[in-house]
């Protein structure tokens, strides 16, 4: 795979070790959902590095002081349903008070190909650093058409976070959209036939909800 700008692999030991439990078939559904908040969370500490910070003065119990804050309001969740709801209380335990919408995307199961179905966003999202969340990113559709309707809605200050990721949907996503900073921590070989991620960690929707 080619190396991109906007694209970020994250080489961090800590998630290398909750994914090697993802991963595994036995894991129960209780314990996947807390690996995926737990990776979330780490993820984003990672991708917030280049946020912008306003100036506070704070009273200590010694003095006035100048620190530096993320402003309120300044931050949205936005999942892909449905797998993407699991990543969500991982981005708010770094930033509580974000508003959170919703991208439905559902894949045709012959051609592959994503159709929206449902989106509801907070208000005033245009101004808002967007974190797009969906754990697999595979072929990549879903993620082109979900930053496609977030730019169509306003939305300049994007940043998509995936946990698995295939290199076709990572090339797929970093040509589409060269302005939108991707975050992938951990990158595997290829896709399917069937379009799943290989070595992957099958369905990340039904592994989360418990739906097979």
């Amino acid at each position: 795979m080619e190396n991109y700008s906007n694209v970020f692999i994250f080489d961090h030991p800590l998630i290398k070790h909750k994914v090697s439990i993802l991963r595994d078939k036995n894991t129960g559904m209780k314990q996947f959902r807390e690996l995926v908040e737990e990776i979330t969370t780490v993820m984003t500490y990672e991708s917030m590095r280049d946020v912008e910070l306003e100036a506070v003065e704070v009273e200590t119990p010694l003095e006035k002081t100048v620190q530096w804050r993320v402003p309120e309001e300044s931050v949205a969740i936005v999942p892909i349903l449905r797998a993407g709801l699991g990543m969500v209380n991982g981005v708010h335990k770094v930033f509580p008070t974000a508003r959170v919408g919703h991208i439905g995307m559902y894949r045709d199961e012959q051609t592959l190909e994503p159709h929206e179905y449902y989106c509801k966003l907070p208000e005033g999202i245009r101004d808002k650093t967007v974190f797009l969340v969906d754990p697999m990113l595979a072929t990549g559709g879903s993620a082109c058409d979900a930053l496609a309707a977030l730019k169509k809605r306003g939305c300049k200050h994007i940043k998509f976070m995936a946990i698995i990721a295939a290199p076709e949907g990572v090339e797929a996503v970093a040509k589409a959209h060269p302005d939108v900073r991707v975050y992938i921590s951990t990158l595997d070989r290829c896709l399917n036939s069937s379009g799943y991620i290989l070595p992957g960690l099958g369905d990340a929707g039904d592994r989360l909800f418990g739906t097979k």
